[in-house]
């Protein structure tokens, strides 16, 4: 349904996180991702105080769940730095570099000195408990979208498994270098809210040093409406689902002033604020319901919570989303960790009768406008989701609450954490201030790379590609490393590099994880050399490379360990004879016919060993002379 986003009152705000492809932030661990480990630890983090005495929100509501963290360091990406056992080096000259040119190409303003702060996270997600994060730039402008800030922070950690009281993360993520860029809340349509992140994204791929994949790149937006308020949809990691997620937070905040206008038409529904929990175990003792039976199996009860004048306004599944419902569920479960509840509305189902139902709310002396919640499970963890339903419920009543959520595959969230504020940010002690002087801005303003439509228009005219494989390699950031190969390579070798870029390294990723990573362009450049300089043909440059990258050493090396080597012409005219004797029975049926069976032999048993077109040549050269004269 089209919708008139400018009566709306439509603000939306975007952040773009994107890893850099230098080394860690703040030691010299490569950014890259390994699934070995060789140290395992444990931590349990607690929230700090502010400078002026104040605790952040989101800290307190993950301090509640009170879990354990257990972090898994690897071999060649981890260090003491990232065990928080050693502290942080200097910060990396080459990110800030990679940062200063995105801040002069969007017309950003560098800030005199470099100040490093911690942000207080205490998911888990950083053994310090805090992010750090450093101010690079501010007021820019993309068309009519101003850029409020560019900061240069830390990734995260990366969760790997997720269990009762426990999260484990890996090491290897924490560190790389991201680049965060925050726009003003000028967006005011969820189409441009896609343009920007593309226009952002492609000035961050012309600096050609960050790093691609999934995950390596992601979106946050902040969308508000008139009445509503500010809400912040984190991992939106596809540029085609912005516009998708702006669009349903907008259906969803619209919902839930509906559902406001109806609680404050009916009297006595802010009742809900001093609403006690009832024990309706005793009730429940022979239900047939079979996740209620469980719970009381288990020891646990069935606590239920009065809704006064919510009756028919939670809703249920069947009417899809947004409904306020699943807003009391997803409180429920992030502040307990309950897998879910029962509401009226939805009720009776689940295995709870009609007369269970009239029961619990003879019980807890609902009328005709009142609903009820039940949770049954252990009961410190029961008062714990009631008590996030109740505070969701009253939150209900003045509108839209402002919060984190987590965006989900479908384009629609759901609720992560209240939304942070500036008592998570206090300054890093560890960390020396880094002076950016005019004369270093001066030499990063004379080292700024094309754009990428500059480039692509460029290479288009230099070099033999066609013009689609320079539009893939221009836009997939390629374009510096393509040129740079070929510049030692010599033009004559720009379609073959090309088609390793392309072609081979995709096709090896599904071989090897990260093998792109794996594959720099050291590696590259020797397995192509070797090539030019006739260690082996060009078609056993996939075999090279996923040897390479499985198992490290020279280009050289890895043909040797799986048996290549170029051979010569006179060699492949013996392999070939001796394919035409064992093939002479079809040969004599066929005859110049048996040029493309042969060849299918042919290339089947000396691909990698010698050129293709060489092997060609020769099959035609000595299946003709076999045929003799027509």
């Amino acid at each position: 349904m089209a919708r008139d986003w400018k009566q709306l009152g439509l603000k939306v705000g975007l952040e773009i996180h994107q890893q850099l492809d230098t080394p860690k932030l703040f030691c010299r661990c490569p950014s890259a991702l390994e699934d070995e480990h060789r140290v395992a630890f444990t931590r349990r983090l607690r929230p700090t105080q502010s400078e002026l005495g104040e605790v952040d929100p989101a800290a307190l509501a993950e301090a509640a769940k009170k879990l354990g963290f257990r972090y898994l360091a690897g071999h060649a990406t981890s260090c003491l730095v990232e065990m928080d056992e050693e502290p942080p080096h200097r910060i990396a000259a080459e990110a800030v570099e990679v940062g200063l040119q995105f801040a002069l190409l969007t017309g950003m303003q560098p800030v005199d000195e470099l100040h490093t702060m911690r942000k207080l996270v205490i998911d888990g997600s950083n053994t310090t408990g805090f992010q750090r994060t450093a101010m690079l730039a501010m007021r820019g402008q993309v068309g009519e979208v101003g850029l409020d800030t560019l900061c240069l922070e830390e990734d995260s950690a990366r969760p790997v498994e997720k269990k009762t009281g426990e999260v484990t993360y890996r090491l290897d993520r924490l560190g790389i270098p991201l680049l965060e860029v925050a726009t003003a809340p000028d967006i005011k349509t969820p189409e441009q809210a896609r343009q920007v992140a593309e226009h952002l994204g492609m000035v961050l791929r012309s600096t050609g040093r960050v790093r691609r994949g999934l995950g390596t790149i992601r979106q946050d937006l902040n969308v508000s409406i008139a009445g509503g308020a500010r809400v912040e949809i984190k991992g939106v990691q596809q540029l085609d689902l912005l516009a998708t997620a702006v669009e349903r937070e907008v259906e969803r905040q619209l919902k839930m002033l509906e559902v406001r206008a109806q609680l404050q038409a009916r009297p006595g529904s802010d009742a809900v604020a001093k609403m006690p929990l009832e024990d309706l175990t005793s009730r429940f003792q022979a239900t047939k319901a079979g996740i209620v039976q469980g719970a009381l199996k288990a020891n646990g009860v069935v606590l239920a919570l009065k809704l006064p004048g919510f009756a028919g306004l939670i809703g249920t599944k069947a009417q899809g989303w947004p409904r306020l419902g699943a807003e009391l569920a997803d409180y429920a479960r992030v502040a307990a960790g309950v897998k879910g509840i029962f509401h009226s509305d939805e009720l009776p189902g689940y295995g709870i009768t009609e007369a269970e139902v009239a029961d619990a709310r003879a019980v807890l002396a609902c009328q005709e406008h009142d609903a009820f919640v039940l949770v049954a499970c252990p009961r410190g963890q029961a008062e714990r989701a009631l008590e996030a339903v109740r505070s969701r419920a009253w939150k209900a009543l003045q509108g839209v609450p402002e919060e984190t959520r987590d965006m989900l595959e479908d384009g629609t969230s759901q609720y992560s954490r209240p939304l942070p504020g500036r008592a998570r940010m206090y300054p890093e002690t560890d960390v020396p201030p880094l002076p950016l002087p005019a004369a270093r801005i001066a030499e990063a303003r004379q080292r700024l790379p094309e754009l990428l439509p500059a480039r692509e228009a460029r290479m288009a005219k230099e070099y033999s590609v066609g013009k689609d494989e320079v539009h893939t390699l221009v836009r997939a950031g390629d374009g510096p490393l393509f040129e740079r190969l070929v510049k030692e390579l010599g033009k004559e070798q720009d379609k073959l590099v090309a088609r390793v870029l392309l072609q081979t390294l995709p096709e090896l990723d599904k071989l090897v994880p990260e093998a792109h990573h794996r594959v720099g362009e050291a590696m590259l450049l020797d397995a192509l050399l070797a090539v030019k300089q006739g260690v082996y043909a060009k078609e056993a440059l996939p075999r090279v490379l996923q040897e390479m990258a499985e198992r490290g050493g020279s280009a050289r090396d890895a043909a040797r360990r799986i048996g290549l080597g170029a051979m010569g012409e006179e060699q492949v005219r013996q392999a070939v004879r001796s394919l035409l004797d064992r093939q002479a029975k079809l040969v004599q049926e066929r005859g110049e016919r048996a040029m493309g069976p042969l060849m299918g032999d042919a290339m089947a048993e000396l691909r990698g060993k010698a050129d293709g077109q060489l092997i060609s040549k020769v099959v035609r050269e000595e299946l003709l002379a076999r045929l003799g004269p027509s």
